[in-house]
């Protein structure tokens, strides 16, 4: 930094009148601040460093007081810094403005492999900070793990499994994997088979791996409870928020098994409880269109159950997959690995995690393998008509959010509405039609509300509740997700007494059913 671009930041830090994550303001008009190491440890450890401006006066409005003597103040910082590990090299710039001295010393980002950048007075655990907004928080012990890992190589999905034995393993999956693996491994098929599980990471010294439990295991949560999916569906946009009958969930389950189990599942899951929209093409072919598509959804999940931390300090941390109504979620354990950041993905190869688990999901065909995954994603929800996908990484977790498209929230806001067609039309002064909707409605927002189908009206609904129907059944009937069809059609009915209840006393029962009363 340069003189004069400090004067511009002193400027830029006036008129917005706050701190910022790379921004640390201290008025020094009487001496140097003895306790810097917190921010000197935060700067340090983020990736794009920081700034520590002295002579700005935060209760004062922000007025510059100038500091108490320029060349004392460098010299005691630089001593601070010294007594960070490793050393912090802060570059120090002054100026004068008004007549009064402000100076600047930018604190240098460290690369990950030396990270995390403590207070050596206090220790690793006790001294090393991390940068939240404008404050200086101290790391958790899987922040500083996460660090040390991805230094010193630590291989968690490789650590045998305690209380297991081969006899855990599933004879059919051992056997499909064995199968896969020796094609096109002449060299692998000589081994005995023992020896070929050893190499593989399958097993360690004759004791199944995390990796090879979790892949090849009978049944996994035996020994890991918590290394599942926790699925659910909210009837809202925030968690809390309850539904038109006072629910919290529409939907949820919990996802066990192996890896490729947990992935079935939890795309069955998605199925069942997103919308489907079905167009008939010019030719009479039926194209469905589901609300996000199913190809991203599944990238997501599996990035999800590969890449997550298997660490021993948060393998009591379950992936979760949420649905809202305006977007889905999908949460792993553990941020992004090694120097790859939020900004980076998909346009740089990564550090591996799990190299293990990748490979053997590659062998068991359910991954390229290839880095691909993330460009997919955004591919898809492009030619979807969605917006882009969001990603995050920050406080040691990781996240891929899923939105759907303006006209799709504005069409669900309406149908919770009971608007049709033609309010729609005169809401946003705009003609609709199915050629060329007037406000960029997709056939799928168009279709959600065409409420005159034979199925969706209530007199149909309770026909065919005659005899007791399950939420499956009813789903089906109507043609539109779970969720939707619960919440849109099934519950006013039964809030107006016309369908009763098969088990009263368990509302959100999973084998709940409805009948309809005469």
């Amino acid at each position: 930094m340069i003189e004069i671009e400090l004067q511009s930041l002193v400027e830029k830090i006036q008129k917005v009148k706050a701190e910022s994550p790379t921004i640390e303001l201290k008025a020094a008009r009487s001496g140097c601040p003895t306790h810097l190491y917190d921010t000197l440890s935060s700067f340090s450890n983020q990736d794009a460093g920081g700034t520590i401006v002295f002579g700005i006066d935060e209760k004062e409005d922000y007025a510059v007081c100038g500091v108490y003597d320029a060349q004392d103040l460098q010299k005691r910082v630089t001593e601070q810094c010294n007594q960070m590990r490793p050393k912090v090299r802060a570059v120090f710039t002054l100026c004068n403005i008004d007549g009064k001295t402000v100076v600047s010393a930018e604190i240098p980002s460290l690369d990950v492999s030396e990270r995390p950048c403590f207070y050596a007075s206090k220790g690793r655990y006790k001294g090393s900070y991390v940068r939240v907004g404008d404050a200086d928080e101290p790391m958790d012990e899987n922040e500083i793990y996460g660090y040390e890992a991805f230094r010193k190589k630590y291989e968690d999905e490789l650590r045998p499994v305690e209380r297991a034995g081969i006899e855990d393993f599933s004879t059919v999956k051992l056997m499909e994997y064995k199968a896969k693996l020796v094609e096109g491994r002449p060299n692998l098929a000589k081994l005995d088979d023992s020896r070929v599980l050893d190499l593989m990471g399958m097993t360690k010294d004759g004791a199944p791996t995390l990796a090879g439990m979790l892949i090849l295991g009978e049944y996994p949560q035996a020994f890991f409870p918590q290394l599942d999916i926790i699925a659910t569906v909210l009837p809202g946009t925030e968690v809390g928020e309850a539904g038109v009958s006072g629910e919290r969930f529409v939907d949820n389950q919990r996802i066990d098994g192996t890896l490729d189990q947990q992935l079935q599942e939890a795309m069955d899951f998605v199925r069942k409880n997103i919308r489907t929209s079905v167009t008939i093409t010019k030719e009479g072919q039926r194209v469905d269109r589901p609300q996000y598509p199913l190809d991203a959804v599944r990238e997501l999940i599996l990035n999800a159950l590969v890449h997550r931390d298997y660490s021993i300090h948060i393998q009591g941390m379950p992936i979760q997959l949420q649905i809202f109504a305006d977007r889905l979620v999908v949460t792993n354990p553990g941020g992004l690995y090694g120097r790859m950041t939020v900004d980076k993905l998909g346009k740089a190869q990564p550090d591996t995690r799990n190299p293990v688990i990748a490979n053997t999901m590659e062998i068991m065909g359910l991954t390229e393998n290839r880095y691909s995954g993330i460009p997919a994603v955004r591919y898809l929800t492009k030619v979807a008509g969605l917006p882009a996908p969001e990603f995050e990484s920050k406080n040691g977790e990781f996240r891929a959010i899923l939105r759907l498209s303006k006209s799709e929230n504005l069409a669900r806001k309406l149908s919770r509405r009971g608007t049709g067609l033609s309010e729609l039309a005169a809401e946003t002064n705009n003609p609709i039609s199915y050629g060329a909707p007037g406000i960029g409605l997709g056939m799928s927002a168009v279709q959600m509300l065409q409420e005159k189908d034979s199925h969706r009206n209530p007199e149909a609904i309770l026909e065919y509740c005659r005899i007791p129907r399950t939420r499956k059944e009813l789903s089906e009937f109507v043609g539109l997700g779970s969720g939707y069809t619960m919440q849109r059609y099934v519950n006013p009915l039964v809030r107006e007494g016309k369908l009763a209840l098969g088990i009263p006393e368990k509302p959100n029962s999973s084998k709940q059913t409805y009948r309809a009363v005469e």
